[in-house]
């Protein structure tokens, strides 16, 4: 084997969303002189970003003073906001919007549209940004600091050898290195994992987002208008709800957030969005119209008392790979560019020294921000009804209660099948496109060599079909929203098949699987989706 050529840099951002693109332009606004590197691992900056969007812009109008002048494609000024409580068959509008959830002066976007925006005013302030880039691996030096990250070989078989086009990954070093991969970041695992970050906080908690772009007949799209809710399709004991925003240019973006704390193993979160789509005030929307894109995202939820340790020798987490998402608002954006802001701020004035990260980030608005709202979403684990009282309660004193409720890892909340009491789901026919699962990964446009290994790792697949089929009826089954696992039968009896070019990195079967034995890692550079205007 040849030795690995390598590139070094001051700064290594891992990931081009908006939390790496803000810091590796926030840092050369303060910094010129160093050199700055950021890598994302899909094929273009944004083709695997998605989120809502609805965002806050004050840390906009601070990284670019002047972005209004020319903003991003998609930048819809948000009018009117309504909030839903929804039934089967109709539902009722909340007089007034929760106050975390009132977007006058926010924007709507496409955060793919966002960060492809951001990336060439990284480069032209001297930023180095290679999309296909994946880090499969952490480098360390002989101390154990963390040095850069490897990039993964290029074009080697599902056997492990090496294809004609095969190519070395290259190593990047650097003194600093920052982890903005977003919610269940491959190596952002690894090294809470490694340096014990997350041992004075929760478990971390998630639900999986997922979103379509529709384009509909015309006049029905009042751009600006922000529409939420919560209820059916989800039961009283299931975290649920959906968000509909109206574009320019005759489009709706919509989308189903489910926390992947259910409890249910029959359960199916893609299913509950289709479902959603055929509400009545839903509905009428969409018919006529036609599905242009789709995909799929974990949120990272656990808000303030799973934020772990985010600084070890020579490396920093920032974004949502630290897990700062506000759940009462719906919004992470803001906390991803402001905490990127700040982390370049920190090494700026800190001779590119990750050292008092930590510390910085805490007492900093951004997490000042979730400890007011560290309650919210651990409400819910109790049902529906007493999260609603526990927002109100909340929403009355501030965040200023006395207590801190706790939170407990999604994969452990699953019930066994023979726990399961509740009656099948009162759904309705569906008419909408897509059909299944495999026709909304069409819409994600997404692309795998079916010749290259397995990205989907299951350390046992004897578990799948003895334990988990007999006590869990095969859960990775449903809660994928892209179907890439499937039991299959053949001669030799059952074995687990896994579709993995099917996979939109959405990182639920990493984080949900109830036996923990799923490992999602990085397939060959520039795999996955290629979502437009998610």
């Amino acid at each position: 084997m040849s030795e690995r050529d390598v590139m070094e840099y001051d700064v290594l951002t891992v990931g081009g969303g908006p939390a790496g693109l803000a810091f590796a332009l926030r840092l050369k606004q303060k910094n010129p002189a160093l050199s700055v590197c950021v890598i994302e691992k899909a094929s273009t900056i944004g083709a695997h970003s998605l989120s809502g969007a609805v965002i806050e812009t004050a840390p906009l109008d601070e990284l670019l003073p002047g972005w209004r002048d020319n903003p991003p494609p998609i930048c819809v000024p948000a009018t009117d906001d309504e909030f839903w409580y929804l039934t089967k068959t109709g539902g009722f509008k909340s007089p007034i919007t929760p106050p975390q959830m009132a977007n006058h002066g926010n924007v709507i976007v496409s955060l793919g549209a966002l960060c492809a925006w951001l990336a060439p005013q990284c480069e032209a302030a001297g930023v180095e940004i290679y999309p296909g880039f994946a880090a499969s691996e952490v480098l360390y030096d002989e101390s154990g600091t963390v040095c850069g990250v490897r990039i993964g070989d290029m074009g080697v078989a599902k056997d492990g050898s090496h294809k004609p086009t095969y190519t070395q990954g290259i190593d990047i070093k650097a003194k600093t290195t920052v982890l903005a991969e977003g919610a269940r970041g491959h190596l952002s695992k690894q090294l809470i994992k490694r340096f014990q970050l997350d041992a004075d906080c929760d478990p971390q908690s998630y639900s999986i987002g997922i979103k379509e772009l529709w384009q509909v007949r015309d006049g029905v799209s009042q751009p600006g208008k922000i529409v939420h809710s919560l209820g059916w399709p989800a039961d009283a004991a299931t975290y649920g709800g959906s968000f509909l925003y109206h574009l320019d240019g005759n489009r709706i973006a919509l989308g189903y957030v489910s926390g992947l704390d259910y409890r249910d193993p029959n359960f199916q979160p893609y299913e509950a969005f289709q479902q959603w789509k055929h509400h009545p005030t839903v509905k009428p929307l969409l018919e006529g119209g036609t599905i242009l894109s789709a995909g799929a995202r974990a949120i990272v939820t656990g808000g303030y008392q799973s934020l772990p340790k985010v600084e070890m020798p020579g490396a920093m987490l920032i974004g949502c790979s630290a897990g700062l998402l506000n759940v009462p608002k719906i919004k992470g954006v803001h906390q991803a560019l402001r905490s990127g802001m700040l982390a370049a701020e920190h090494l700026a004035g800190n001779g590119n020294d990750a050292a008092g990260w930590d510390a910085t980030l805490r007492a900093s608005k951004v997490v000042a921000e979730l400890k007011k709202v560290r309650n919210f979403k651990p409400g819910f684990k109790k049902g529906r009804w007493f999260g609603l009282l526990n927002s109100a309660w909340e929403t009355a004193t501030g965040g200023l209660s006395p207590w801190t409720l706790k939170v407990t890892p999604d994969w452990s909340s699953l019930k066994k099948l023979s726990e399961i009491t509740a009656a099948a789901p009162d759904y309705v026919e569906r008419t909408l496109a897509p059909r299944d699962r495999l026709a909304g990964v069409y819409f994600a446009a997404t692309e795998h060599d079916e010749d290259q290994p397995v990205h989907l790792q299951v350390a046992d697949t004897d578990i799948c079909i003895t334990r988990c089929a007999e006590e869990y009826g095969n859960p990775c089954t449903r809660f994928c929203p892209a179907g890439v696992y499937e039991i299959a039968q053949d001669d030799a009896g059952k074995r687990l098949q896994i579709n993995a070019a099917n996979c939109v990195h959405c990182k639920t079967c990493d984080i949900k699987d109830p036996y923990q034995i799923i490992n999602w890692v990085t397939p060959e550079g520039g795999s996955g989706p290629n979502y437009q205007n998610l």
